[in-house]
Parts: C-alpha cells; structure tokens; sequence
C-alpha cells in the first residue's frame, strides 16, 4: 500500500500540474527523498515526479542533497520568512516570542492550523547548541505534539498542554492556546528542547511562562482586550 504525505488527491484545485507539484514538496517536508520515495509517496510516475522535482530544483524550491535526494529548496526559506513577516499575527507575536525564549532558554514557535497540519508562522531558537530548529513555513503534523493538540482543543483546566517524545524521540513541548475574546483557538504558541533540560513534566516548568506568552500575543495581535 502506497503510503501518501499529503491528505487530499492530487486533482483538488482543478489545475493538475500545481497539485502534483504540491504533492511532491509536501513529500519532503519531513526529510528529504529518493525519486523511488517520491514515487511511493505521492502515487505519482517516475517520470511524472522525475519532471515536477526537478522543475522545482531549478526555480530554488527543491534541492539535491549530497546523497543525491530531493530535499525542500533555499527559496522556500525566502518565502516563508516573507510570508510570516507579512501577516499580523506573525508580527504581533514577537515580543511574546523574544519574552519566552529569553525565560526559558528554549526555542519558541508559534503555530496556525491549516487544515489537518499545523503550519509554524514565526519561530525563535534557543541559544543553547542542543536545540530544536522548527522554521517559519515548516508544516507539522496536526495529532502530535503539544502545538497541535492545543489547536485540536486538547487543552487541560491548567491552559497548556505538555508532550514528551510525541513528535520526536527526545524532545519535550509545552504549548498554550492563543484565543480571542470569543474563546476561539487562533493559534498556539510554545516551547521546545530536549527532554533533559525540559524534563519530563514541560507543563510544570514552563506552563505558566507559556500561557503568560499566549495573553500577551492575544492582546498584542488585537484578538483580546485584556489578558
């Protein structure tokens, strides 16, 4: 059985070439992949994905890495950092960010759902060398990891949500709820690093920290009038 990275048939948007060509970054943005791995993700020919992938490599979307696979492109990097300084949210968010970063020594993201993903729209790294390194534009997946949980509502009477080795072997999140004054979930906002520094109880170190950065972006982004 063909395994697909991506939820919805290639033919969504009426214009085949750009699905198919969707199809094949979206193959990659876990790691990047063999064209025999392209094949079996996406469904699609060898020839079929042997033409899009390196239609996508010359326009800087792809890239080869030094095993010779296909791994997501430069210009994508471009793109995204573009695409989050442009919206609101992503610019609200950046004291909140900077703040959270700075108390807790921890790399800070900041997510929107879209779809059955959650797509990180501003990040900041921790100064440590041991860090995770999640940039603007990286889609992730919905049902694990603390980010996604809390924009599938999964958020406890404390107001975060903590995970331990979900997403990732090695590596603890706590994320909270950014929500407007309806209480709608318009984003999550968290932190990450290894489980030796987090600990394997992320919640109890640094919920409070984390819930504080959500009213603030909230409040900053206009979403609410007071925290």
């Amino acid at each position: 059985m063909r395994h697909r990275f991506y939820s919805v048939e290639p033919t969504i948007s009426g214009v085949g070439v750009i699905d198919k060509a969707v199809l094949v970054l979206a193959a990659v943005q876990d790691r990047p992949r063999s064209l025999a791995e392209l094949v079996e993700a996406t469904g699609l020919s060898r020839a079929t994905a042997h033409r899009l992938a390196s239609a996508l490599e010359t326009h800087g979307l792809l890239r080869r890495a030094s095993d010779g696979r296909f791994a997501l492109g430069p210009r994508l990097l471009a793109l995204g950092r573009a695409a989050s300084s442009g919206w609101p949210l992503a610019e609200a968010a950046g004291a909140a960010l900077a703040g959270l970063r700075d108390r807790t020594g921890e790399s800070a993201q900041l997510y929107v759902r879209q779809g059955d993903q959650r797509v990180c729209v501003a990040s900041l790294e921790s100064p440590h060398g041991l860090r995770t390194i999640v940039g603007a534009g990286v889609a992730l997946p919905l049902d694990r990891g603390s980010g996604g949980r809390v924009l599938r509502g999964e958020v406890g009477a404390d107001g975060w949500v903590a995970s331990v080795g979900e997403r990732e072997a090695g590596v603890a999140s706590v994320s909270a709820p950014v929500s407007d004054d309806a209480g709608a979930v318009v984003a999550a906002i968290g932190v990450s690093g290894p489980i030796e520094r987090l600990s394997r109880d992320p919640g109890e170190r640094f919920g409070a920290a984390v819930v504080a950065a959500a009213d603030r972006v909230a409040v900053d982004a206009g979403l609410r009038t007071v925290s």
